[in-house]
């Protein structure tokens, strides 16, 4: 971003996790609260990241393994005799997906109570920035009076 800017700056989607980098901005005089909440939401993002970046990866993975086999045992062959990839068909591969789901259940139950967390703790660290700076606004709203 260039030095000017004052926001948050949004990349195009990963190609792992599908989730949109952020580059946060930093006030040249950012607070102790302030840098707090900024560091929080950043190791919320970089979290998020990490987790569907492995999570896409596994389930890419497991998905080709789980078409090859079914290929495999129908006797048929990755790509077909014009060179398109074969595919399975919708119920096929919704037994895949309900099993990947089942299978990840665990994980996702606890990716979920850590965001919750995470988020919690960003919503009450954002309530306390406002509160701050509604009280040094106020403060200078009557020292100017």
């Amino acid at each position: 971003p260039p030095a000017h800017s004052r926001n948050d700056w949004i990349g195009p989607p990963d190609k792992h996790s599908n989730l949109r980098p952020v580059i946060f901005y930093v006030p040249p005089e950012e607070s102790p609260l302030e840098r707090r909440l900024r560091e929080a939401r950043q190791e919320a993002h970089a979290c998020d990241q990490r987790f569907w970046a492995r999570h896409n990866r596994a389930f890419s993975q497991e998905k080709e393994e789980f078409i090859y086999s079914r290929l495999k045992a129908k006797g048929l062959e990755m790509r077909d005799g014009t060179g398109q990839k074969a595919t399975l068909n919708a119920e096929e591969m919704a037994d895949f997906y309900k099993d990947f789901l089942s299978r990840n259940f665990r994980k996702h139950m606890q990716y979920n109570r850590d965001w919750y967390k995470r988020n919690f703790t960003i919503t009450f660290l954002m309530g306390q920035v406002a509160l701050v700076r509604a009280l040094r606004w106020l403060r200078w709203k009557k020292k100017n009076v």
